[in-house]
């Protein structure tokens, strides 16, 4: 069978429904862990402690420390829409899992879809042999359907009635084949690739060209300087990326209760939280490794970045302008990591060129989130320090930096350096000005509500953006060869 629903005769047995991974598209367990990593920073040794005492006891150690809002959970639609239609038949339903019974309580209560619930408690986790040793015992032998969707729910059909998947692979549908002959599935599985690359954010390693600044600026570019960037433009990418996963974690909540980044995948399920947990250390030690081949000083710059951004994820993005601070510094990092793997010395024109300049990104950014907290009808940003009135205070923060970076440069191009390297130094009064309405136009776009949540990003894809990068590239080419 596949999908469809049993005669009524079957409705004398139970559809019983496990939760993780079947009813929800996601782990409960995981799930309470990053809630409760986002509020403090306790959270392994509070886990810690607990599993001491056995598996039921962190369970419910986590439930009782942060349970996530049930109502936004990554629900299975298809499932809930199979147990409707078991219910409108007159079919009984159970919701049997491993998860903690306070979780379990909370999740039924709101979808409203159970006749009864059981979960694990203290001393008693109810996964695998003694979940069907509990199902034989409460209603029979042969007495109950089973809905579910892991290896260990092999123990489970093989003494069911009849077995419905959930996400199952082929392979995994010939093996609960062998253990129960009358079987449904339900969702297809998903290529778990796709949503691990948006996970990544790999459109955000266009950041990481900053990497190769120093070596543009200098006048270096070489076979082994740009191998250098290249190198520390990949390792830039995957600690940047495992920054992303972990923030992700850390922001499930908000991230659901958010009406684009909801659809982020761990938010909305297509990456289930168990996955992205394995695929944060994954992205990290590939990161540090290639980070290794350059230097160790490298190395330290790029282990640097990364506390930073755990740092930042953890507790600095719900400090007003000390985020803004950070993710500037985050920005600014990338060309001295690019000064580092290349040796290339860094000018303090440069430097405070970088400090203003992305110090007004960062604030677009946030004038962002606040411009569209206006259609909502909330008055504080969620996971973050900022409400409504202090819209008008970032938005003059990202314009005034912005202009301040513009005055760093015209002044720079006054200097002996710019005579000493360009032919035509004059031609960069004319990348002021275009820098100064490419600001200032970046405010005013986001002011009206068109900025996608990161300037960089939005740049690239941006007409009039690309346009006058390009003009910028022909004026400052212009001043080097003319």
């Amino acid at each position: 069978m596949n999908g469809k629903m049993r005669d009524s005769g079957t409705k004398d047995s139970v559809l019983v429904v496990d939760l993780d991974g079947t009813l929800l598209r996601s782990d409960m367990l995981f799930e309470c862990f990053w809630a409760s990593a986002a509020r403090t920073w306790r959270t392994p040794l509070i886990a810690a402690k607990a599993l001491s005492q056995g598996i039921p006891e962190l369970k419910r150690a986590l439930a009782e420390t942060a349970c996530p809002d049930v109502t936004r959970l990554p629900y299975n639609a298809e499932v809930i829409a199979h147990i409707e239609a078991w219910r409108a038949e007159g079919g009984k339903t159970a919701l049997v899992t491993a998860s903690d019974q306070i979780l379990a309580d909370r999740i039924a209560a709101h979808l409203g879809l159970f006749d009864e619930v059981f979960g694990t408690e203290p001393g008693n986790n109810l996964k695998a042999e003694r979940k069907a040793a509990f199902l034989d015992n409460h209603y029979g032998a042969g007495g109950y359907i089973y809905v579910g969707d892991s290896r260990a729910d092999l123990k489970v059909w093989s003494r069911s009635k009849a077995a419905v998947t959930v996400g199952a692979s082929k392979s995994f549908r010939a093996k609960v084949a062998a253990v129960n002959a009358d079987v449904t599935h339900l969702s297809p599985p998903e290529h778990v690739l796709i949503p691990i690359f948006k996970a990544m954010r790999l459109h955000q390693w266009l950041k990481n060209v900053l990497v190769f600044v120093p070596i543009l600026a200098g006048h270096l570019v070489g076979v082994a300087t740009f191998l250098q960037c290249l190198l520390a433009f990949v390792a830039f990418g995957l600690v940047a990326s495992s920054g992303y996963v972990l923030n992700d974690l850390l922001d499930l909540g908000p991230d659901r209760a958010h009406a684009r980044k909801c659809r982020r995948p761990m938010a909305s399920g297509r990456l289930q939280v168990p996955h992205g947990t394995v695929l944060l250390p994954i992205l990290l030690s590939l990161g540090l490794a290639t980070a290794a081949t350059l230097s160790l000083k490298f190395l330290g710059v790029i282990f640097f970045y990364f506390l930073m951004t755990m740092s930042y994820s953890l507790w600095l993005k719900r400090k007003v302008i000390v985020d803004i601070c950070v993710l500037a510094g985050l920005y600014t990092l990338r060309i001295v990591a690019g000064g580092v793997a290349t040796g290339v010395p860094l000018s303090l024109w440069l430097l405070a060129f970088s400090m203003f300049f992305f110090f007004s990104l960062a604030a677009v950014k946030r004038q962002a989130e606040l411009v569209h907290l206006k259609s909502t009808e909330h008055t504080k940003a969620a996971g973050r320090g900022y409400g409504l009135e202090d819209l008008p205070i970032i938005t003059q923060i990202a314009a005034s930096s912005g202009l301040l970076s513009v005055l760093v440069l015209a002044l720079y191009i006054n200097t002996p350096d710019i005579r000493a390297n360009y032919l035509s130094p004059t031609y960069l009064w004319g990348v002021c000005v275009l820098l100064m309405f490419w600001v200032t136009r970046m405010v005013f776009v986001t002011h009206r509500g068109k900025m996608n949540d990161d300037p960089m990003v939005f740049a690239v894809t941006d007409r009039t953006s690309q346009a006058t990068f390009l003009a910028m590239l022909a004026l400052a080419a212009g001043a080097l060869l003319l």
